[in-house]
Parts: C-alpha cells; structure tokens; sequence
C-alpha cells in the first residue's frame, strides 16, 4: 500500500519534461516507463525525435513517424520531429547545436533527457548526445546572436538514457527509478508494441523489460529504468536522498 501511494502520489507544479531521441523509438525503448511516471503525476513531457528512421531495415518514413506518435500519445507526451542530417548521417556540428538550443529556450523544461554519449551500436545515439548537451549550455547564454529571437533559459538536470545496454556510460554511476507499477508498466509496454515495424525483425519490447527487471533486482523492486547525471547532483537535504541499491 505504501508502494503504491508513492506511485501515485502527484508531483508538485514543476516545468515541462524534454526528452530527444536520434530516431522514432528511441525515447520509448529507453526510458519509456520514466516518462510514464512523469506523466501521470501530471509532468507535461514534449518529444523531440531528430530522424524519422529512414534508415532502418524494417518500416518506412512514414510508418515510423505514424508508430512514434501513436507511443507518444500513450505515454501522456507531445511530439515534434526535426531535420538534421537524416537517419544514421547525424555530424556534431554548431548548427544543429543551435538548433536544439532554440528548442530548449522554446519549451523551458527543468529537466532534459537524452541519448547516452557513449558510443555504441548507432552512432546517431552518441552524437545526439553530445549534441544535446552542448545546446543545454548555449540556450543559457544571452549574448549568442543566432538565438535573439528567444529568451535565455537554463536547465536544471540533463540526465543521459542508454537505448541498449552497450550504450550504458562505465564511469558514472546510474541512479534507478523504481518503474514497477502496473499502470506505468502497461503504458511503457504499449508505447513500445505500438513500434510495430520494429518487431518484425526482433523482439525489442522484451529486451528492455529484460533489462529493467535485472536493474529492478539490484534495488529489491520488480522493475527499474536507469539514468545518468551529466554533472553532480545538488540536494538541499538528505531526506531527499532515495535508499541505497544495498537497501542494507
């Protein structure tokens, strides 16, 4: 009962969730059960997916566009697509940097997630990254002339997601999010069925619950989601501070 009280407990008014993936499922696959829970305490979450998976060897374009929608909606999250350099082309460049910047400044979240900057099996995931984490800084600067038009705004958390296990940074410890309400869990499993394209060629969905019941096994819950701090985290008190994955 006490578990669940906490899951459903509503969050206090806070600013808007942002969350980039480099393709349509990225975002679901790896950290759809965070967004779950964000938004159904009643966080608004905005999507920005920066290729429409041209690339892959399963779905069209407008397949993936279609699917990418369909799991926002379930997730409780709106949804914007841009162009950068297209599907698996993605450069670190300024450009792009600038781009994502104006993003940040347009929707001012608190707190933005993004794609692992650790190389790994696509290397758009790793780049997104990088990128996102530098537009996070220059949506602070107000001197920058190529974002005049919008108001500086600075984050207060850019926290990392690993799409697939190999893109999980070894050098920072990953903080859990216990995911394991049932509701969280039918959301999160249906954002990531309604890729339907995707299942054609592998079993995605139960990859990633795989991997969140053995990080849920490591705290002693059924299902966890992990995330990483791009810096050190500030908290204005212990009583803050979630249990320790021992629960000792």
């Amino acid at each position: 009962m006490r578990h669940l009280q906490r899951c459903m407990q509503k969050l206090p008014k806070v600013e808007p969730l942002l969350v980039f993936g480099a393709h349509p499922d990225d975002i679901e696959f790896g950290a759809g059960a965070i967004i779950a829970r964000e938004t159904r305490a009643g966080r608004k979450t905005h999507f920005v997916v920066t290729s429409a998976g041209e690339a892959a060897s399963s779905g069209t374009a407008r397949e993936r566009i279609a699917e990418a929608k369909a799991a926002a909606e379930i997730l409780g999250a709106t949804i914007e697509f841009i162009e950068l350099d297209g599907d698996s082309h993605l450069e670190i460049r300024v450009s792009h940097a600038l781009k994502l910047a104006q993003i940040i400044r347009r929707m001012r979240p608190a707190t933005v997630l993004t794609t692992s900057v650790v190389a790994n099996q696509h290397p758009d995931h790793s780049r997104l990254g990088q990128l996102v984490r530098d537009a996070a800084r220059l949506a602070r600067y107000g001197g920058l002339s190529d974002l005049q038009k919008t108001k500086p705004h600075a984050i207060e958390q850019l926290f990392f997601y690993a799409v697939t296990p190999d893109g999980e940074p070894s050098d920072i410890p990953p903080f859990l999010i216990d995911v394991s309400h049932p509701e969280v869990m039918a959301l999160w499993s249906g954002a990531m069925h309604a890729h339907k394209s995707q299942a054609a060629t592998r079993n995605y969905a139960e990859l990633q619950l795989t991997r969140a019941r053995l990080l849920g096994a490591r705290v002693g819950v059924e299902y966890a989601m992990a995330l990483y701090s791009n810096e050190a985290l500030l908290f204005d008190s212990l009583s803050q501070l979630g249990r320790g994955a021992r629960n000792f």
